[in-house]
């Protein structure tokens, strides 16, 4: 102790390790703070309305961008907006109306921006959506995203130096130390590197960049050209540990083996040929990176399962934990089986079950949804397996996370109550099994003299927290590097 040691006499509070978060979108959610909040809506006129009063103070011919944390069945209609109807809101403005990571919706002024005609050749791993009358009706999915993503102008200037922390104007992650963010987009990252300025993070980043959007290994080479300035410096609070593709969709897009339940003819699709795929990750694992590939349906991890184990078969003695798979949400026992044979780890996110398990019935069925994330399976077989949130598509909140774990309750009721794990375990995946993914399992992860103070005080034992209380319960104190986040997360 020296004279500047603060001590705070908590009796009867329990310590804990700070939470990672090995799965999200921190970056997406700060951008976010600026855009439009169409995830306050109840309805479709609501959504254009937040739209039209933005358009009020918009300079004409400027994008106009929503927040991504929203679901179209949360509204009353049920449904997505169209291009059509967003032309209502404001024809003299660009929309980007963001869902989630994989889908978007734009007006017709974007749609004439990108150069989107009825004729335009539809890319592989994406989707240009059409009306029931066969005319475009703006929606975009997976790598069709791109052919207007490119277009939004990157934002500068002061704003964009506070992307990389907590966003201001919205509850800081509670309990959170450090995180993996894990679709940084390359512009945003250098925005933050090097150095870090004092005081700009209150957590932890260990950023994963966005590959999305890439087709060929030559255009992934450009990107690792990109991160050469991103090497490890030591800096305890933000590095740069990998990159992240995507295999599949999401919720609508995910690959499966059988067809979807809404529809008898789609099984999804795949964003990556494996044989690109394999070039990829090799560009990647030869230079020394490490890979995270998002792999959602069960046909997308068998898919990702063959493109790891050719890597791993054309370049021996990779280190532990090169490649890692991201979500890994409807894996079979077999599946299961072969990644904890390959040592391929594992990051899983119950609050994105949570949250979207209704519009994932409405894609899948009940039995699949019942299925995705099974934390018991992975655990039973060994494997190495983390947890996150997907924030901002699932809500983040180190004990929701927890409880959902161990009760795999739903915005719809339980799903998959075989698939349950115990708070101890779920506590294990959330701080040292975290640890492990980024490999500081030596600096962090558990209560132990000469590892960094990031840890967090509760004024009850979670443990002993009745029933869905555990739900909500959030820490008295949170210390990152020793130091106290207030709660408008700054240090």
């Amino acid at each position: 102790m020296s004279a500047h040691t603060q001590v705070h006499d908590l009796p009867g509070a329990t310590v804990l390790p700070a939470f990672d978060d090995t799965h999200t979108h921190l970056i997406f959610a700060a951008l976010g703070a600026h855009d439009v909040p169409v995830h306050r809506a109840r309805n479709i006129p609501e959504f254009f309305d937040l739209i039209r009063q933005r358009a009020t103070v918009t300079p004409e011919g400027e994008w106009i961008r929503t927040t991504t944390n929203w679901q179209e069945l949360n509204l009353a209609e049920r449904r997505m907006p169209t291009a059509a109807e967003l032309d209502t809101a404001t024809d003299r403005h660009p929309v980007l109306v963001k869902r989630g990571g994989h889908n978007d919706v734009v007006n017709h002024y974007a749609l004439r921006l990108a150069g989107i005609t009825e004729e335009t050749p539809v890319p592989p791993g994406g989707t240009i959506g059409r009306g029931a009358d066969g005319k475009l009706d703006g929606r975009l999915i997976d790598n069709a995203l791109h052919l207007v993503k490119h277009l939004v102008p990157a934002r500068t200037g002061p704003s964009s130096s506070t992307d990389c922390a907590w966003p201001p104007t919205t509850t800081p992650p509670r309990a959170l130390g450090p995180y993996a963010t894990a679709r940084s987009p390359p512009r945003t990252t250098r925005c933050c590197w090097p150095p870090v300025r004092p005081g700009v993070l209150s957590t932890r980043v260990r950023a994963l960049i966005s590959a999305l959007g890439l087709t060929s290994a030559a255009q992934v080479e450009d990107l690792l050209d990109v991160m050469e300035e991103w090497r490890d410096n030591g800096d305890p609070w933000l590095s740069v540990w990998g990159v992240k593709f995507g295999l599949d969709g999401g919720l609508e897009a995910g690959a499966t083996e059988e067809p979807y339940a809404c529809d008898h003819a789609f099984s999804g699709m795949l964003i990556w040929e494996p044989d690109a795929l394999v070039e990829a990750v090799e560009a990647l694992v030869r230079r020394g990176w490490r890979v995270g590939t998002h792999a959602y349906g069960d046909r997308a991890v068998r898919t990702l399962l063959d493109v790891y184990a050719r890597v791993l078969e054309r370049n021996p003695g990779l280190p532990a934990g090169t490649l890692v798979m991201e979500h890994g949400g409807l894996a079979s026992p077999q599946q299961q089986a072969r990644a904890v044979a390959l040592g391929i780890p594992v990051t899983i996110q119950q609050p994105l079950l949570h949250d979207t398990a209704e519009v994932e019935e409405g894609f899948w069925g009940p039995e699949r949804v019942a299925r995705l994330f099974p934390a018991r399976g992975w655990i039973d077989l060994g494997a190495q397996v983390s947890t996150g949130s997907d924030f901002p598509v699932g809500q983040f909140g180190a004990m929701r996370s927890v409880w959902g774990m161990t009760t795999r309750q739903t915005v719809i009721g339980v799903k998959g109550p075989e698939h349950a794990i115990t708070y101890d375990e779920a506590l294990t995946l959330h701080t040292a099994g975290a640890a492990r993914l980024t490999g500081e399992e030596h600096l962090r992860g558990t209560l132990t003299p000469g590892r960094l103070a990031d840890l967090t005080v509760w004024d009850q034992d979670p443990a002993q927290c009745p029933g869905d209380a555990l739900r909500d319960l959030n820490p008295t104190h949170t210390f990152v590097g020793g130091l106290l986040v207030t709660p408008t997360g700054t240090r």
